[in-house]
């Protein structure tokens, strides 16, 4: 994979966001890093998670195993857009090493590898977001047709229907398939690694390991036998494709909804800046209600997020308004859209590429 390499037409606009984001720092005598609100924050969902986990393993019946674990894995994935997001991007804590344990911690309960989590959001996917063959999000998986260069198939016609059991296999087909690939050297993820060899694999082992007794042999373990091995198994992927669907509708659906791509031309060189490229793919959107979207980590703000990737999420809202000031000077549009129209977008994109007709495609 050859290196892509952005034009420099807009380093104007760069420096304008990147003093608007300074000045801002400095009127409010802060730092781009989380606070100890946030602080306090990870440490609630942590509560919250050990609580359900728990009150779970307290259950005499099914359905009461059912309620707790769901709460279980659905506040792991709200640790992971929180926590694990930002540490990924070093933006949780000053120093990289803090960033890089805090990851090994959070990211047990839901199961997924810190390591080949942050190469592939932060290197492959922030580095060349919905550019064909670089972004590893919109690698072609056989059954969902993401791009208007990938592969059609004439069962694609009805994708718009079917995504959601595409997108709610992502936790389990990364945890127990493709970490697995990613530390075994089998993809472009291994050399980027931060850790290898003996340390990385038992590094990684030990995290695998630690989640499935946490996840599985535990609940098998301590829980009556009124509720057998089957039920926790289909409890356990159930909770997860549940939050997998959640997840990839906020991170990746908000790329569908833009419905923008990109081929690499021979020259490896793309015809635009950085800067204009996230523009170009990304948008935010606004949860009803608005506090929502400070539990969902920021994600909706999620232009805002690949503008300012290094900033702990508390600042997205003020990041936002400043996008919003700045991009008109450099004759960018930047609406903000709703709920509704983000899901609605996304809904236009997947079925245009179920019908093997072209989005809003350069290349």
């Amino acid at each position: 994979m050859q290196p892509l390499v952005f034009q420099r037409d807009d380093a104007e606009l760069r420096k304008a966001l990147m003093q608007a984001a300074s000045d801002y720092l400095v009127v409010n005598n802060d730092h781009r890093f989380a606070d100890t609100w946030m602080i306090a924050k990870a440490l609630a969902l942590l509560l919250v998670c050990a609580g359900f986990y728990g009150l779970s393993l307290a259950q005499p019946t099914l359905w009461g195993y059912v309620g707790s674990y769901f709460g279980f894995i659905f506040s792991a994935m709200f640790i992971t857009v929180n926590v694990v997001h930002d540490a990924s991007h070093n933006a949780f804590f000053k120093r990289r090493w803090a960033n890089r344990w805090l990851n090994c911690m959070v990211s047990i309960p839901l199961g997924l590898d810190p390591d080949c989590w942050r190469v592939r959001h932060v290197i492959f996917h922030h580095g060349h977001n919905n550019v064909e063959g670089y972004d590893l999000d919109i690698e072609p998986n056989g059954v969902l047709r993401q791009t208007p260069f990938q592969r059609w198939k004439p069962f694609m016609r009805v994708q718009r229907y079917y995504w959601p059991v595409v997108a709610a296999m992502t936790f389990p087909y990364y945890i127990w398939w493709f970490d697995w690939l990613d530390r075994a050297g089998y993809t472009p993820v291994t050399r980027r690694m931060s850790q290898h060899g003996v340390r990385g694999w038992s590094v990684f082992v030990s995290g695998k390991g630690t989640h499935l007794a946490l996840a599985l042999l535990i609940p098998l373990w301590v829980l009556p036998p009124t509720i057998s091995a089957f039920d926790i198994v289909w409890v356990y992927l159930g909770s997860q494709m549940l939050s997998s669907l959640l997840f990839v509708m906020l991170i990746i659906g908000t790329h569908w909804a833009k419905a923008t791509f990109y081929q690499v031309p021979k020259s490896c060189v793309l015809p635009h800046g950085r800067y204009r490229h996230v523009f170009a793919t990304t948008l935010d959107w606004q949860t009803t209600p608005r506090w929502l979207g400070y539990w969902l980590g920021g994600a909706n703000l999620h232009l805002t997020h690949h503008l300012f990737p290094h900033w702990s999420h508390r600042h997205y809202p003020a990041l936002s308004q400043i996008i919003s000031e700045v991009a008109p000077r450099f004759g960018i549009e930047n609406p903000c859209i709703g709920t509704l129209e983000m899901l609605r977008l996304q809904q236009r994109f997947l079925g245009a590429m179920g019908t093997n007709n072209g989005a809003d495609v350069e290349g």
